[in-house]
């Protein structure tokens, strides 16, 4: 028996109510010293001065309709994705497409000079739309966790490039910077109006959607079945998502989590038909958004916090509570039981032997040196002489590359002190200690990646998917709030604290170290999303000329960084590598499972803090010196992995390739823009968002 008909009449009431109240507290409430009073009587149709018209009719009255019609826009845009991809995660903002929404505004002002709702509508549009094209090619082949990281991915290469136009672009920033907080304040009356009929159209085409995607929920055989054609169902979902999601956006900007906090409520109250629930998403959003809109103006008053940070906030933990559920977990593929039969199974194999001793590795070469005696791998250790080679060509390039263009020869010169003036002084004082900051970060995210992969036994375990990064980050920048943004730099040692932080809080929400699976990773998704609003809220308070300094660093940037923080990096990182390559065999036992590890005398618990805490310092570090430079900590230990092979941690390997990552990536940002330079963690943004598509898709655990 079916209970909604009963309960719908009850809910979309108490809704309807809250959306009425909130709007009347939206228009009494806000900047400008006016009375309730005189606001009502102005309502009423009394005459007031033009102070109070200003504030009434064109401040606070077009800001309640632009709140409404937004948070109704991502509503009913985000439920629509959860219903076609069937997957409970997906939500404009998480999967890219306001992302590609807010790249297709940023080019229309960098290139076409839009400033007006309708240009920014059209921009939108087209952005919006490649990015939901692409999310619903990606649903039908991932699971719901995996569909989110590869969302995180798209979302990552979309904002890289943006980033790229505004670092080029400083005027575009300073629009941008306010603009992406998801603000509300100032929205007039005209933009709204103009995104209007495109919403509008959204709506309908949801509604007219709402019976086909009951059927397609019960598969497409099912779907056709009832007279229904699935790619014509999509296509619609398509093309209305893109026109509520590139609305929203064009209005407010890119406000995240919504569609998710909406989908999520829309579910839990009504769990019968879609097409209820694709209603009460529309009001719940319009609630939630308004609420969040009138709370940003009475927190911190008289200043305003921004919206997509208190949003944030709400939609952080429902993340972290929807991905935990049965539904999202049996999709997720988490393999325990087959990891651990796998690995008694190789440990089975590796221990037979003649006379039950351990055959020597087949690529092992015995040395020895009087009484001492050491197997040296040979593929491991051809690698690692490769990538070193690698990391040096990097440097070699990365000294003669530039503006000043000079011969490696004339580089070479340069770097022992017996070349030209001008040529010394560019590579000994500008370049070069600008490689060693580069080599060092890279060498320090590479490892920290290659540890946390090998302890949750993941690929996509790295310090940026966790949160650790953006931890990190916000810890430098808060040590550094009052101070210039030259200085800045100098509380990189905050780094590590604000990682270990970040690491504590997501290892400790999302059940402990030793957590398989994908679901921790999402929880650190959720705290790197609510970090980066806290980043963007902090790049707004502070003035263009030091937001602009400190924005190119958030994204991961050597602009001005040398010896006084590479050193003593670089000294840490003389005394973690060893510590690393100690723990190394206790790390290579923890494949296993627990008893197995417990059985060779390794403690799992005390090695999986120890190894934690290694991985979140040389991750607070690296960042300290270059900022959170996306994707290293990622694609280094899977390229050192596929050079010296599966039996061995590429514990040597990954610091190189990470080093020679670094260098290359920073060395791409100083040339490939004519007169502008592109921060090191924008290129790797741009490359590193594929990069993860690829590991999402050759990852067949």
């Amino acid at each position: 028996m079916f209970t909604q008909p009963r309960t719908s009449p009850l809910v979309f009431g108490l809704c309807a109510a809250a959306l009425l109240g909130l709007a009347a507290l939206s228009v009494l409430t806000g900047a400008g010293r006016i009375a309730p009073g005189q606001v009502v009587d102005y309502l009423l149709g009394a005459r007031g001065d033009e102070h109070l018209e200003m504030v009434v009719a064109t401040l606070r009255l077009p800001r309640t309709l632009a709140a409404v019609v937004v948070g109704a826009a991502l509503g009913v845009s985000g439920m629509l994705l959860q219903s076609v991809t069937r997957n409970p995660l997906a939500e404009t903002g998480l999967l890219g497409v306001n992302s590609g929404a807010a790249l297709g505004v940023v080019v229309g002002i960098v290139y076409a000079g839009a400033q007006t709702g309708g240009a920014y509508l059209v921009w939108a549009l087209g952005g919006a739309f490649a990015a939901t094209g692409v999310v619903l090619l990606l649903g039908s082949r991932f699971s719901p966790l995996k569909l989110l990281l590869a969302g995180a991915a798209l979302s990552a290469t979309l904002t890289g490039i943006t980033s790229a136009l505004l670092v080029a672009d400083p005027v575009t920033f300073d629009q941008y910077r306010f603009w992406v907080l998801g603000s509300l304040a100032g929205v007039p009356l005209e933009r709204v109006l103009t995104v209007l009929p495109a919403i509008l159209a959204g709506l309908g085409m949801a509604a007219l959607a709402a019976r086909p995607l009951a059927a397609l929920s019960l598969g497409d055989d099912v779907a056709v079945t009832l007279g229904h054609r699935p790619g014509r169902v999509r296509i619609t979902v398509t093309v209305a998502v893109t026109l509520l999601s590139a609305a929203a956006v064009a209005v407010a900007g890119p406000v995240g989590f919504l569609g998710l906090l909406a989908g999520y409520v829309a579910r839990t109250v009504l769990r019968g038909r879609i097409g209820p629930q694709i209603a009460l998403s529309g009001l719940a959003g319009a609630v939630v958004l308004l609420g969040s809109d009138v709370l940003a103006r009475v927190v911190i008053r008289p200043y305003e916090a921004p919206v997509s940070l208190l949003i944030a906030v709400l939609g952080a933990p429902v993340l972290i509570v929807v991905a935990r559920s049965r539904a999202v977990a049996a999709g997720a593929g988490d393999l325990i039981a087959e990891k651990s039969s796998r690995g008694r199974g190789i440990l089975r194999s590796r221990t037979r032997g003649t006379g039950g001793s351990a055959p020597r590795p087949s690529d092992a070469l015995p040395v020895r040196l009087g009484a001492f005696s050491v197997l040296l791998p040979l593929r491991s250790s051809t690698a690692a002489v490769l990538l070193a080679g690698l990391a040096a060509a990097a440097g070699v390039v990365a000294i003669t590359a530039g503006q000043s263009a000079m011969t490696a020869g004339q580089a070479l010169n340069a770097l022992l002190g017996t070349g030209e003036g001008g040529q010394v002084l560019l590579v000994q004082q500008i370049r070069l200690p600008r490689i060693v900051a580069g080599l060092t970060a890279g060498a320090a995210l590479g490892l920290s990646g290659c540890l946390t992969q090998a302890l949750a036994r993941n690929r996509l375990a790295t310090p940026d998917m966790l949160g650790i990064n953006q931890g990190a980050v916000i810890a430098v920048m808060l040590a550094g709030l009052t101070s210039s943004a030259a200085t800045l730099f100098e509380h990189w040692w905050t780094g590590p604290l604000g990682a270990l932080v970040a690491a504590v809080v997501v290892f400790g929400i999302s059940g402990g170290i030793g957590t398989r699976g994908y679901r921790f990773i999402i929880t650190g998704l959720a705290v790197t999303t609510l970090a980066g609003a806290l980043v963007q809220s902090l790049l707004a308070w502070r003035g263009l000329s030091a937001a602009t300094a400190v924005h190119a660093w958030t994204v991961g940037s050597l602009t001005g960084r040398g010896y006084p923080v590479a050193l003593p990096v670089a000294a840490g990182l003389a005394v973690l590598l060893p510590a690393a390559l100690a723990l190394a065999r206790r790390l290579a036992v923890l494949r296993f499972d627990e008893d197995v590890s417990a059985g060779l005398g390794v403690s799992p618990r005390t090695t999986r803090l120890l190894i934690l805490a290694l991985a979140v310092v040389l991750a607070g570090l690296g960042i300290g010196i270059g900022g959170p430079i996306a994707f290293v900590a990622l694609a280094a230990p899977v390229i050192a992995a596929r050079l010296s092979g599966p039996a061995r941690l590429p514990l040597i390997g990954a610091p190189l390739t990470g080093a020679a990552l670094v260098v290359t990536a920073d060395t791409v940002g100083r040339v490939v823009a004519d007169g502008a330079e592109i921060p090191a963690g924008v290129v790797t943004s741009i490359l590193g968002g594929p990069f993860l598509l690829w590991t999402l898709l050759s990852d067949r655990r």
